[in-house]
């Protein structure tokens, strides 16, 4: 099933046409991980174990989940996605430093 992977291809596009900024695209591939590894942590944690499949069947852990689920037969892709990944990240972690630095006392 491609849906994770379907809606996260829509996402990435939508957000590039709209925002036409590569922070933009960061943030929101910041988000939808962020997202993920939160439901992730409920499913884990939760008591309900309904509740708790349905997000284990719907939604990977991360987007690492994702690489490797749909390139794990390749990889050398798996590795170069993950290394994007990986950058894409840090790239987030200078913008919220550089917001942090800059923001103005209340």
């Amino acid at each position: 099933m491609y849906i994770d992977l379907i809606f996260l291809i829509i996402g990435v596009i939508l957000v590039l046409m709209f925002f036409k900024r590569f922070s933009s695209f960061v943030f929101f591939m910041a988000i939808v991980d962020i997202f993920l590894r939160i439901f992730a942590f409920i499913k884990n944690n939760i008591g309900l174990d309904d509740v708790a499949y349905v997000i284990g069947k719907y939604l990977p852990e991360s987007v690492f989940d994702i690489i490797d689920k749909y390139t794990g037969s390749v990889p050398i892709l798996c590795i170069i996605l993950k290394w994007c990944f990986v950058i894409i990240m840090s790239f987030f972690l200078v913008y919220i430093i550089k917001i942090f630095i800059h923001k103005k006392k209340i």
